[in-house]
């Protein structure tokens, strides 16, 4: 397998079919900063980011994801990750510079999600009323809404998260760190991948449907679990309301909640968790009786979170994964 190649999630482009409401949640209620706008895209980004953008609301027919960016360690290592990515067979183009970063290349994943590798990023320099009195921070901090400090990862949906965990750690030189199967039957249902020492940047999730491409959620992170209860109230308070949480996974010990803004997309607010430094770290299995997300194993999660973008209606297949984590996280 390869070694490292990917330094991290540098931004994730989501679809609306509302954009103008979209924006309005993620700026106001959110509370990220905005960066530019370009056609029908608005580029946003947390206080404590250092690149131009770190999420892009473009308007299209239906909720979903436009693609992910991942910015490599070096140039050089830009240019590996291009061939391991062209010797799997899988067709890519290079793309011209967008707004906030220079050349990438886009390819489709195994799941028909499509990224963009890249080396070149614009750094964000703040207008003179945002200066930091510390120079370790990119921007003042004057929270606006739940103010998160960055982007976290995103986790989509496939029809397979085992053999797609493998192809992103074999090609990719991700850290396949966790995964979880059904208890009564070995189903993988939820895997996650890293590129750092978070538990994950990438997490998979199961697709019983015959969409590919689907997304499941954006994250984004908050200092504390009182910030995270904060974001609660704020999210109750404006209407939002609260799909599930707040609470704490089992797999990376993360305290989670989650919301969906208004053109349908599900957004995660988080904290906490583990720090990876381990170099021959072993990925670990679970099942949903062992806690692997809720950790407290005393909640139900909801059907709606197996849910994606877009939505597609269908029927419950017979293995029961519905919602595989329903009857198992409840003792």
């Amino acid at each position: 397998m390869p070694s490292r190649l990917i330094a991290h999630l540098a931004h994730v482009e989501v679809l609306s079919s509302k954009p103008a409401d979209s924006v309005a949640f993620y700026t106001e209620v959110l509370g990220l900063e905005r960066s530019g706008e370009e056609g029908t895209s608005t580029y946003l980004r947390g206080w404590g980011e250092w690149d131009h953008h770190s999420l892009v609301v473009t308007e299209a027919e239906a909720p979903g994801l436009g693609h992910i960016g991942w910015r490599m360690l070096s140039p050089e290592h830009l240019d590996q990750a291009v061939a391991r990515v062209q010797e799997r067979g899988v067709d890519g183009e290079w793309v011209d510079g967008s707004v906030g970063h220079g050349p990438a290349f886009r390819f489709r994943g195994p799941g028909g999600h499509q990224h963009e590798l890249l080396w070149e990023t614009e750094r964000y320099v703040p207008p003179p009323e945002l200066v930091s009195p510390y120079p370790n921070r990119p921007q003042a901090y004057r929270p606006r809404g739940i103010a998160p400090r960055q982007l976290d990862h995103v986790t989509v949906m496939t029809g397979d998260p085992l053999a797609d965990a493998y192809w992103y750690r074999d090609t990719l030189g991700y850290v396949f760190t966790e995964y979880t199967v059904l208890d009564e039957a070995e189903i993988p249902v939820f895997s996650m991948l890293t590129n750092n020492e978070k538990s994950h940047d990438l997490g998979l999730v199961i697709d019983q449907s015959a969409m590919p491409g689907r997304l499941h959620h954006v994250s984004y992170w908050v200092d504390s679990r009182d910030e995270l209860l904060r974001a609660a109230d704020i999210l109750m308070n404006c209407d939002a309301g609260v799909e599930f949480g707040p609470g704490r996974h089992g797999m990376g010990e993360q305290d989670y909640l989650y919301t969906r803004e208004p053109g349908g997309v599900r957004v995660e607010v988080n904290t906490g968790g583990y720090r990876l430094y381990r170099p021959d770290w072993e990925t670990l299995r679970w099942t949903p009786s062992q806690g692997s997300n809720v950790f407290y194993r005393n909640l139900p999660m909801p059907d709606t979170m197996m849910e994606g973008a877009p939505h597609v209606d269908f029927s419950a297949p017979e293995d029961g994964t519905a919602n595989p984590w329903q009857a198992a996280s409840v003792h």
